[in-house]
């Protein structure tokens, strides 16, 4: 196979990966924007709550599911920085790891833009290593995609049961307030 197949087939991965984490970044922007109108919605109205222990009950599933929303999306958004390595076995190369210098995280290791410039220019003449180099970050953002996608499920589950707490308490006081009309004494 070709050098120019294999480096296409791989940034073409590598597009499809970042294409991928903008759209559960912007599902969890979503999600969180829905949960704030809901919680707005429900503050607005507490103070109109008559509490039972029914109503108390689903108001404590609320508040921890709309919690348990906040922490999971907010996993989804703000990223983990870690200093993520490529394996070599060059012998020109004083370490066992190599900074990779694809990701903010390796980056940042750098003490200007002239070092930067350097070390990827060392990189990006000997082509294996400068594969190894994007097979590394299509792998790692691999990775990102699946404990972002798994937080967005999460924070779905706990959405979906702080909404429906919530419509229980709706629906239990819309009952109360009905109730002497639908069956007067």
């Amino acid at each position: 196979m070709e050098t120019g197949k294999e480096f296409n087939a791989l940034l073409q991965v590598l597009s499809g990966e970042q294409q991928v984490i903008q759209r559960t970044d912007q599902k969890a922007f979503t999600l969180l924007s829905i949960l704030g109108v809901f919680m707005v919605f429900f503050i607005v109205h507490f103070p109109k709550i008559q509490i039972n222990m029914f109503i108390f009950l689903m108001m404590m599933i609320y508040f921890t599911s709309a919690m348990g929303t906040i922490y999971y999306l907010v996993r989804v958004i703000i990223p983990r920085i870690r200093k993520h390595k490529i394996k070599t076995n060059d012998e020109e190369v004083s370490k066992d790891e190599v900074i990779n210098p694809t990701f903010f995280a390796g980056i940042s290791q750098f003490k200007n833009s002239d070092e930067y410039a350097i070390y990827l220019k060392s990189i990006a003449k000997d082509e294996h290593r400068l594969y190894e180099m994007f097979a590394s970050q299509v792998f790692a953002l691999g990775n990102i995609n699946q404990r972002k996608n798994e937080n967005v499920r999460l924070s779905l589950f706990f959405f979906i049961t702080a909404l429906i707490s919530e419509l229980l308490i709706i629906m239990s006081m819309a009952y109360s307030r009905a109730l002497p009309y639908l069956f007067p004494t």
